[in-house]
């Protein structure tokens, strides 16, 4: 990975630790991450009790903010996390609608060919859910479900949540 931020989506889907534990890996990391967290996403955090977050990180983009470098594909980032990614969000990123800056941005990765993970935490997926998502895997985009694994017997709901914040980090670290 080279030195260029990512950005990170929060919306309004419930698992608000994703955010937090991306946040705290990429930290340990030193990737530098920018958010962008819709209305309902910032409602989610302080719900789950994890808007602390919002203190202990990087530079924050307004939802709303058109002018924001994120807007637009001059500005260089890495790539992008929506995590976690409600279906409304998905749905609107797989439309095109770019109505506030995390759709534009994501909308940005896909058209500039960089790196876009979503993270799709609700559940079950209906037969829209599943068209979008397919929709956005053959635009270029990697759909990784918030569903966790137990391979290495997590202990913590922390760890727990790791296996799937190791899963999409790895998608923006290249390993020899």
């Amino acid at each position: 990975m080279n030195d260029l931020p990512l950005l990170l989506g929060i919306s309004g889907a419930s698992g608000s630790i994703y955010a937090k534990r991306f946040l705290l890996c990429a930290k340990e990391r030193g990737l530098a991450v920018e958010l962008i967290v819709t209305k309902n996403g910032r409602a989610v955090l302080r719900h789950e009790g994890c808007e602390d977050i919002l203190q202990n990180c990087g530079k924050i983009h307004e939802i709303d903010n058109f002018f924001a470098p994120p807007a637009t594909g001059s500005s260089c980032y890495s790539g992008m996390a929506v995590l976690p990614c409600s279906m409304g969000t998905l749905g609107c990123i797989a439309a095109g609608t770019s109505d506030n800056l995390l759709i534009r941005a994501a909308d940005v990765c896909l058209k500039e060919g960089r790196t876009l993970v979503l993270v799709p935490r609700e559940m079950p997926f209906n037969e829209i859910h599943l068209k979008n998502m397919l929709k956005l895997k053959r635009a270029g985009a990697a759909i990784i479900p918030a569903s966790p694994h137990f391979y290495k017997h997590p202990e913590t709901i922390e760890e727990l949540a790791d296996t799937v914040v190791e899963k999409v980090l790895s998608n923006f670290l290249h390993f020899p």
